[in-house]
């Protein structure tokens, strides 16, 4: 799957982008807490409370640009979470025979990684996306690898790197015969594509 480091790497960048806002919005609190607000002239409740209110504004003017970031992100996201929505395959559960066909494939064994990019060794229980259904992992034999329950939970839903499809295709060049195809990871296609 081609585009599959495309996407990888767009969800990693969005996600360091929506950290990196979030460190720039507690920075600019703090130093906006911190700045030396005009003193206050007099004592009592209404000096009290011209510092309270210069304090809010100074904190307000300090969240304004990264807020708008933030709003930005946030689209972008409802963007790409709206297409995966919308690319979701109709049919989640594997048939039977891409199932028989999977697990044979694999000779009942997980194919994901289980450490240091070397084969899980335990016997596979379950047939998995490897891009996941949710993210509009298309429900094909090519699409599909068997897995144990341990290395199942622990992928989730996570979208795979482009490093762990170039290393399962090198595993499965191992195990499976010369004419068979190594290719795995197959998304669904948009409606209209």
């Amino acid at each position: 799957m081609p585009e599959l480091g495309r996407i990888y790497w767009t969800r990693q960048v969005l996600r360091l982008a929506y950290s990196a806002v979030m460190v720039w919005i507690a920075v600019a609190v703090m130093s906006a807490l911190m700045s030396k607000t005009a003193p206050a002239v007099g004592a009592g409740p209404s000096a009290a409370a011209g510092v309270l209110r210069g304090m809010v504004e100074n904190v307000i003017a300090a969240v304004a640009l990264p807020g708008v970031a933030v709003v930005v992100l946030g689209i972008a996201a409802a963007v790409i979470t709206g297409r995966d929505v919308r690319r979701r395959d109709p049919v989640r559960r594997f048939t039977r025979q891409q199932r028989r066909e999977g697990m044979t494939r694999a000779a009942g064994l997980c194919e994901l990684e289980a450490g240091f990019g070397r084969r899980c060794g335990r016997p596979a229980e379950h047939g998995d996306h490897f891009y996941p259904w949710s993210k509009g992992g298309s429900t094909s034999l090519q699409n599909f690898v068997a897995a144990c329950a341990r290395c199942n939970r622990a992928k989730r839903a996570k979208i795979p790197s482009p490093g762990q499809q170039q290393r399962m295709e090198r595993r499965r060049r191992l195990y499976l015969p010369p004419s068979s195809s190594v290719s795995v990871g197959e998304r669904h296609p948009l409606p209209g594509e």
